[in-house]
């Protein structure tokens, strides 16, 4: 994706389920745990640069002693940074007590982080905000260890005004309006009240105080606390928590929209946002590792029993579509081979771009991540040749010469390195002109490479969101090998319509598509049906979210996909560029064959899984109309 957009978290969860003495013995260490956790998390790194967190949480310490340690940072290298804190403090009980850093049993009643759980977060800022406050995991304090709650997760809530306003009504103030803090207040709350049911049960059976604060963390019903505190959630969320005696959690969304996988065996538990860093890390087979179902929970109580069930009713499974084409790490097999289909399938449409012509086309890829969505693009090229060749040696194969069948043999696609990443540039220059200046030096081309005014270039990229980088930037730099045509090539459809469940796309002005679609209803005098749907929009802006119709699909009905990829076109070729430009996008269609089973394709068709994503997008579109530069829904 050239043009840059935040997106999802990240979290790795680690539970050991055996003393440290054990991991000391067979793998040399107690800080086994602390060691899986730095990899998973430095594994999943692509999934939030604006701040990571660990907590860990020890066992069974004498009172007085800390059990609950948790460092964060949001600044470069965050992930880095907190294990160099993590680093000092170990470091420093050790330099005081040499020779017993080794000893697992001092280091878990002596050392922070030496523990038996662990919980890391990474966190990309839809908002933007990046404060400290802001990075999980996050936590709600109280000297009874079954009421503490710590919190992390890849979640965003549409409804967080109606969750607000009920803590409200319970009595609660909370302390900022955001749907993190309405999760941890939802589930502390309910947690107080199992905590409260069962003291009053085993007061009345006539345990003493003490007694019974061991009795609520051997009997705390979780599954029930989450049932209850999940009950209202309208949005994506894959949510990770501990209770302060021991207890941990996964929970997921009920249509599957962020995505969480374990893996358990006798010595650990581990939950992540990815499957592939737990194959890497732990050296363990696909079929080793679990996806967490839509709708259910993952716990693991203090005693180590593992419970994987439901807490919502699944929906249709909905997974977000643009985890496959974009956000996930490319090394998991599924999602390697579903973005070699999405680029094999454009295999028509570029032909017709390029007019069949072969012979004269070069082929290539702008950002890396679109690497193997290119490949799969070449296999779709390099199919069609040899039907070609096939088609040619029937037809002509007893009439054709040594040299004439040694060419036929040897066409194939032509595939450079095109462009190639140099620098990140800053571009925060106050002067414009100057701004774009520099944003046109953020990649290098390779020169030679193209026959000038002869040769096609197609560019595949994973999508095209606002264009902007392509219009300031890199069509320009593309224009400098003087190609007689540039087609740039998107393995996602055209993005539509904004996101409420995780990423940074929250305005329908960041779409080029919307502004595609704009314009060409006023150019072909339609003008009254952007009032119509700025009336229909507007008329149900205070109605329920479940009676909320997403009007704004309307806007694109008149247009077909072809006439709306024509427009963006001309709205990013930049005037004083010679090539010729196309740009073509994957069709819906398409996509939803290259990635079955996860059909969550809301970006592109407004289709949205929940209530909430209607009232997103209808709260988007009046902002438009009323000229309100803001965000749709509240996230942090």
């Amino acid at each position: 994706m050239i043009d840059i957009i935040k997106h999802e978290c990240g979290i790795a969860l680690i539970r050991l389920l055996k003393p440290l003495e054990y991991y000391k013995e067979k793998y040399g260490s107690w800080k086994y745990g602390l060691d899986k956790l730095y990899l998973l998390m430095e594994k999943q790194h692509n999934r939030g640069q604006d701040g990571a967190g660990v907590v860990n949480i020890k066992f069974d310490l004498s009172p007085g002693k800390p059990y609950l340690f948790r460092h964060r940072s949001n600044i470069p290298s965050s992930i880095n940074d907190v294990f160099n804190k993590i680093n000092k403090q170990i470091s420093q009980v050790e330099e005081k007590n040499p020779g017993l850093h080794n000893d697992p049993a001092y280091a878990r009643d002596n050392i922070p982080f030496a523990g038996e759980i662990y919980l890391g977060h990474l966190r990309y800022g839809t908002f933007g905000n990046t404060s400290i406050q802001h990075v999980h995991p996050v936590m709600r304090e109280n000297n009874w260890k079954s009421r503490n709650l710590v919190l992390a997760g890849n979640f965003n809530l549409t409804n967080t005004d109606e969750l607000f306003n009920k803590l409200i009504e319970l009595g609660q103030h909370p302390k900022a309006y955001s749907d993190t803090v309405t999760i941890l207040e939802k589930v502390g709350h309910f947690l107080d009240e199992e905590n409260q049911y069962l003291f009053r049960k085993y007061k009345d059976e006539g345990y003493t105080n003490q007694e019974i604060s061991g009795l609520i963390e051997s009997n705390l019903d979780i599954h029930k606390v989450l049932e209850d505190s999940s009950k209202d959630w309208d949005g994506g969320y894959t949510v990770a928590g501990i209770v302060g005696h021991g207890d941990m959690f996964v929970a997921r969304d009920p249509w599957g929209i962020r995505p969480a996988f374990y893996y358990s065996d006798d010595e650990v538990v581990i939950v992540t946002s990815e499957r592939p860093v737990i194959q890497t890390v732990m050296n363990v087979t696909l079929d080793q590792i679990t996806e967490l179902k839509p709708g259910n929970a993952l716990l693991v109580k203090k005693d180590g029993r593992i419970i994987d069930k439901m807490i919502r009713v699944p929906h249709e499974r909905r997974a977000c579509s643009f985890e496959r084409i974009y956000f996930s790490r490319g090394s998991d097999a599924d999602i390697y081979r579903e973005r070699k289909m999405l680029g094999e399938l454009l295999t028509p449409q570029i032909l017709k771009a390029i007019n069949n012509d072969l012979v004269n086309t070069v082929f290539s890829y702008i950002p890396n991540t679109a690497e193997s969505a290119f490949y799969g693009m070449v296999k779709g090229i390099e199919n069609h040749m040899l039907d070609q060749k096939i088609s040619t040696f029937k037809e002509h194969g007893s009439k054709m010469s040594e040299e004439d069948f040694t060419q036929l043999l040897a066409a194939r696609p032509r595939v450079e390195k095109i462009a190639i990443k140099d620098v990140k540039l800053r571009t925060f220059i106050s002067q414009e002109n100057t701004r774009d200046d520099l944003a046109g030096h953020v990649y290098d081309i390779t020169y030679g490479t193209i026959k000038e005014n002869v040769d096609n270039l197609v560019i595949i990229d994973d999508s095209i969101v606002r264009g902007t980088t392509l219009k300031r930037s890199i069509l320009r730099i593309l224009d400098r090998l003087n190609p007689k045509k540039i087609v740039i090539v998107s393995s996602s459809p055209q993005i539509r319509y904004p996101d409420c469940y995780g990423i940074d796309m929250t305005k329908l002005t960041d779409f080029v598509a919307f502004h595609a679609a704009i314009s060409l209803l006023k150019e072909n005098g339609k003008e009254d049906l952007i009032t119509e749907v700025y009336r229909l929009s507007k008329d149900q802006q205070n109605l329920p979210r479940e009676q909320i119709v997403n009007y704004v699909k309307e806007l694109y009905n008149p247009f077909t996909p072809e006439q709306i990829s024509s427009r963006i076109t001309s709205l990013l070729k930049p005037e004083d560029i010679n090539s010729e430009v196309e740009i073509v996008y994957q069709t819906i269609e398409n996509l939803h064959k290259a990635c079955p089973d996860n059909t969550g394709d809301w970006y592109f068709t407004g289709n949205y899984p929940t209530p909430g994503g209607n009232k997103v997008v209808n709260t988007s579109f009046v902002n438009y109309i009323e000229s309100r530069n803001q965000r749709s829904y509240c996230d942090e």
